[in-house]
């Protein structure tokens, strides 16, 4: 591996995404944002009218979806057209329906490879569901960050999201392809009492410990 690729895997609400982001900028490295992804191709799905759960349809869909992945700054873009999507990945619909759309080896396949191309040129820090299973199993810096349903469940109110932690979790987790699970050398992150600063600070400090 010519750059160092971070994989940060947890479920819903865990803070992985935040703290990834952090992570990133403490290290100078470009955050990658691979629930977007999966957000993004949820979203356009559903704006053409086809059931997420229409699997067939949706593999036909897939060769022309008009998504681009790109950078802004030291973030991952996810473009519709040339223009950033934003919001639009964030309603409730969206989420209620990625998990289904996430399920499909297919579109897996077709991320994964989108995702490990952006380490072919630069170092990475990746958060998602099995990216230290799947899109980097080799990659010695592997962390699992986690909390407690019912903290995650209380971050998800805080955002204004009613989807149920328990039903994220369980379609996650018993998908057939690329469940979430926490890669067997991960490091295991609880977050349930920590601050933000505190699991930046120990994962930091173990990817730094490693590098040297």
């Amino acid at each position: 591996m010519s750059h160092p690729a971070i994989a940060i895997d947890g479920p819903a609400a865990s803070g992985k995404s935040t703290v990834a982001k952090l992570i990133a900028e403490r290290l100078g490295y470009t955050f990658i944002n691979t629930g977007a992804m999966y957000r993004a191709i949820t979203w356009y799905v559903l704006t053409q009218g086809i059931d997420p759960a229409d699997t067939a349809s949706v593999n036909q869909l897939l060769p022309s979806i008009p998504l681009s992945f790109g950078k802004d700054g030291s973030r991952s873009t996810v473009l519709y057209n040339g223009q950033v999507l934003n919001t639009e990945l964030t309603t409730q619909e969206v989420n209620d329906h990625v998990s289904t759309i996430a399920a499909i080896p297919e579109v897996r396949s077709l991320l994964v490879e989108r995702q490990r191309e952006y380490n072919t040129r630069e170092a990475v820090v990746m958060e998602g569901r099995d990216i230290g299973t799947v899109v980097f199993p080799d990659t010695p810096f592997k962390y699992f960050v986690t909390a407690s349903e019912e903290v995650r469940a209380a971050r998800r109110a805080a955002e204004g999201l009613t989807d149920s932690i328990a039903e994220r979790d369980k379609k996650d987790s018993s998908r057939a392809t690329a469940p979430l699970t926490q890669a067997a050398d991960a490091k295991l992150v609880d977050t349930s009492d920590m601050t933000i600063e505190e699991v930046v600070d120990t994962i930091v400090a173990d990817i730094t410990q490693k590098l040297a």
